[in-house]
């Protein structure tokens, strides 16, 4: 789709950063080679919401619940583990309503990976303070400072137990495409938190604003042994919490030796990646040919 006619198709604000994840989002998954075959997209609601609306291309998509797409992430990927499965949320739906989930995510360690339009306020409902909005700042859709402490989506991200955590910039369409493949091939739970300008409602974070702080880390971020562990969660959380005159971007975390929740159910269910339930044959008037007899017979109580 060209440009002209994504803008005719799509209702975004002129110059959202939705635009910059769309196009990363866009050529990640045409130089991974994925289709409606082997990916699936899912959001949640709000702008970030419509992603797989708009994503051209043969992609399956998904748009679920406020605060709820992890959890339909999470059905759709132990359903079928041979899926990628990719989740586009916004600031306020992953931090706000789905934080919990968000947590719950890291702990079990699936190969998921989640795409975060994080422009600091919530820009369906007419800009109000998100999650991620710093204390005291005020936006112009504010009628006075942000009273709420922010959360720092990498350093949650990094202690709930994810295993790929990236920061993008919206703008940087090639860093965005780099890091959502990534996240996709990486074997675990992926976070990319990307900063995104909302020209319509957040007035302080702006192109320029981010412009001005931005740089690369240079860091090697990779768990390599099991030993540096520690220091490599270590040295994310302290590159998380550098103030806000400088905002690293790129990869703060990688840990592909922690065993991913399909391998721990594996470990439970020997056949389970060959035989998982997506797989499982369904008779000719819709029942499950499954004979669960003796699973209820084990659990009847005389």
């Amino acid at each position: 789709m060209e440009a002209n006619e994504l803008a005719e198709f799509n209702d975004w604000c002129p110059g959202c950063g939705d635009f910059g994840i769309l196009r990363g989002m866009e050529t990640a998954l045409k130089e991974l080679k994925l289709d409606f075959t082997d990916a699936v997209l899912v959001s949640g609601i709000g702008c970030s919401g419509k992603m797989p609306h708009f994503v051209s291309g043969p992609i399956s998509g998904v748009h679920t619940l406020h605060g709820r797409s992890l959890a339909f992430a999470m059905g759709i990927k132990l359903a079928n583990p041979s899926l990628k499965v990719i989740v586009n949320a916004g600031d306020g739906d992953t931090f706000g309503i789905g934080v919990g989930h968000f947590v719950s995510a890291g702990r079990r360690n699936a190969s998921l990976a989640l795409v975060v339009h994080d422009n600091r306020v919530y820009g369906l409902t007419k800009g109000q303070a998100s999650p991620t909005m710093p204390l005291g700042e005020r936006t112009k859709s504010l009628p006075r400072p942000n009273i709420n402490g922010p959360i720092n989506p990498v350093a949650l991200a990094v202690s709930s137990g994810y295993t790929f955590v990236a920061r993008s910039f919206a703008y940087d369409t090639a860093l965005t495409k780099d890091l959502i493949k990534q996240a996709v091939m990486h074997r675990g739970m992926a976070l990319v938190d990307v900063l995104q300008p909302c020209p319509t409602y957040n007035d302080v974070n702006t192109n320029e604003w981010y412009r001005e702080r931005i740089y690369k880390l240079t860091d090697d971020p990779e768990v390599h042994d099991e030993s540096e562990t520690l220091a490599k969660m270590t040295q994310a959380i302290q590159n998380a919490y550098i103030p806000e005159d400088k905002l690293p971007l790129g990869v703060f975390y990688k840990n592909e030796l922690v065993p991913t929740y399909e391998e721990r159910i594996a470990a439970n269910i020997p056949n389970y990646m060959e035989n998982f339930p997506a797989a499982q044959k369904i008779d000719e008037n819709g029942s499950s040919v499954t004979d669960l007899k003796k699973l209820v017979d084990s659990r009847t109580v005389i």
